[in-house]
């Protein structure tokens, strides 16, 4: 728990809360509570509203997320449960991908009122070789998994292949076998393995091309051209770093290796040339995008098995996004035909996948913090204008800077990119904004949680805060910094931990009472003006392109149309560079005259 949080009173809380209402916002009443396990330290929702799943000190439980009543438990001793995620698989059975403490990732299912351990992602079977799991994503629909691992200091990305049908049928097996009569409630099923799809590394240049010019590369080999380019960078950033801090530099080290990797799960998009050589089935994913810490590269690879004669082979990216400056967050739209990255420099790059070109690229505002992370806000408002035969929908993000700032940025092929300022840098570190969500079933509506504990619904087009969200006086926000919370789209309901006020404990010695607290919006008059129906499936209509001719048509015409944009845009350039070109030489003029 925060300082923040230990120095506040239940009586400060309530002055902050009543001084806010003055102000002009109302609060949210709350709709209850429910005692959570020991040590709950993640919560997740399940896309259809139907279970919450629950990761604590024992290991992970299912409640039923209308009555919050548990469904099913799965306990073992000195386990500790620290991420979790749940996916609907199929009907009455869900997939739950975990990690604990000791950064051990698993694959569990929940079927029929039992939980059921279906596989452990890294066996440690060595000591000295110990992989550790730093992140662990299931594909909508559990088809596949991506585990980013780590092992002695080198960092690699496996995605796997879930035996979704065949564990179906386990698990089927499984429920029959506890049915029968004379059965003890123990089952002996042996679950499937699985199967890596592909093991993918940071890319490096092959051996024989020089990093000392990489301009010198052949360009027509693209790939080889922009590997080298990004990793010369890598190594002249180190050397800035080496020389700027007096270290020791390594006998034969040329760049420092990448400490993590974020990558995206990737829907069917008619795109050249990666996703029309996949097989796509609706809601499957066909790809998955990664970048690097300290890249300047997004790289798409095809959801491929490897092939079984050459299993060692490191795959190679099918797609790559070069971009000027090096990624620093990213994000991906709900139809994954977008994908956003922020960039050095406080740009945002915008990568349409349909027409394999950078839908937008904005320069926020922001240039003296770095951008932190983005998030699309799928469900903002839609432009109506009908006037162009290919119309393109307006994409909307919400951006935060590491100096606590958020902006939203709304863009669009042909259309003036608008940037915001919703909230401005916090004064007080208290205010720090520590999570931003947008609310996909409330209109241009995105929820705030800062440091010190405070949590409201912002209003992303008004810059006002529409209510407050307040627990009781006898409980605070559990750990504010990093809130242990999910929404439920369905049920347009939040679920959030607290954790037992120190002033209403009986004794120093006594543990949190921590609360399972219940804000439900769609019962609220303050939200009934910002309600909206989220869409059901992630898929977007989109025009269909067979060949190669017909895609380059489509942007062709999408070029067409957004001419008279562009136009604008390179004569309000080329006029600041004349303006700035003429302060030069009155500068360089005055100098002189000096």
């Amino acid at each position: 728990m925060s300082s923040h949080a230990r120095k506040s009173t239940p009586e400060s809380e309530m002055e902050a809360a009543c001084k806010a209402q003055k102000s002009g916002g109302e609060t949210l009443e709350l709709c209850g509570a429910k005692q959570l396990p020991e040590s709950t330290n993640c919560l997740a929702c399940s896309e259809d509203g139907t279970y919450l799943s629950l990761g604590h000190s024992r290991g992970l439980s299912v409640w039923c997320a209308s009555s919050l009543i548990c469904a099913a438990d799965w306990l073992e001793d000195r386990l500790e449960i620290t991420s979790i995620q749940m996916t609907r698989m199929a009907e009455r059975a869900y997939l739950l991908s975990t990690i604990d403490d000791m950064g051990v990732a698993r694959v569990f299912a929940y079927h029929y009122d039992s939980i059921h351990l279906l596989s452990v992602v890294n066996i440690m079977e060595d000591i000295n070789k110990r992989s550790i799991c730093l992140s662990f994503e299931l594909s909508e629909g559990g088809h596949y998994g991506a585990a980013s691992i780590s092992c002695n200091g080198v960092v690699w990305l496996e995605v796997y292949h879930l035996p979704s049908e065949t564990w179906l049928k386990e698990l089927e097996m499984a429920a029959s076998q506890t049915q029968e009569p004379n059965s003890s409630g123990d089952v002996d099923v042996k679950f499937s393995p699985l199967s890596v799809a592909t093991k993918i590394k940071p890319p490096k240049v092959p051996a024989g091309m020089g990093l000392n010019s990489p301009h010198e590369v052949q360009t027509t080999d693209f790939l080889i051209h922009y590997l080298a380019v990004d990793v010369d960078t890598r190594s002249r950033q180190w050397e800035e770093h080496f020389f700027n801090t007096g270290g020791e530099k390594t006998k034969g080290r040329t760049s420092e290796s990448p400490k993590h990797c974020t990558q995206h799960f990737l829907l069917p998009c008619i795109q050249f040339p990666g996703d029309s050589k996949a097989e796509t089935q609706p809601g499957l994913p066909v790809a998955v995008c990664v970048w690097w810490s300290g890249s300047h590269n997004l790289f798409q690879y095809l959801l491929q098995k490897a092939p079984k004669n050459k299993p060692d082979v490191e795959p190679m990216p099918d797609v790559l996004w070069p971009n000027a400056k090096e990624i620093l967050c990213s994000a991906v739209s709900r139809c994954t035909r977008y994908i956003a990255l922020g960039l050095d420099n406080a740009l945002v790059c915008v990568w349409d996948r349909q027409s394999g070109s950078p839908l937008s690229i904005v320069s926020m505002p922001a240039t003296e913090s770095a951008l932190f992370r983005m998030q699309f806000v799928d469900d903002g408002p839609v432009s109506t204008d009908d006037s162009q035969t290919l119309p393109e929908a307006e994409v909307h993000l919400l951006v935060v800077c590491k100096s606590g700032a958020i902006h939203t940025v709304t863009t669009g092929r042909g259309t003036q990119s608008c940037t915001m300022l919703l909230t401005e840098r916090p004064k007080d570190s208290g205010d720090f904004p520590a999570t931003t969500a947008s609310v996909p079933f409330l209109q241009s509506l995105f929820l705030e949680v800062q440091r010190n504990g405070k949590m409201f619904l912002q209003d992303g087009i008004n810059k006002t805060t529409v209510c407050l969200l307040i627990l009781p006086k006898t409980h605070l926000i559990a750990t504010p910094c990093n809130p242990v919370y999910t929404l439920n789209i369905k049920q347009q309901t939040l679920f959030i931990r607290g954790d037992q006020h120190p002033s209403y404990r009986e004794s120093s010695e006594e543990d949190s009472q921590s609360q399972l607290f219940i804000f439900c919006f769609e019962k609220s008059d303050i939200l009934k003006q910002y309600i909206v129906s989220p869409p059901d499936s992630p898929q977007q209509k989109t025009l269909s392109f067979v060949t190669l001719e017909e895609t380059c048509n489509l942007y062709l015409q999408q070029r067409a149309l957004s001419v008279d944009e562009r136009n604008k845009a390179i004569t309000q350039t080329w006029k600041q560079l004349q303006e700035t070109a003429k302060m030069a030489q009155q500068r360089h003029s005055r100098a002189a005259d000096s």
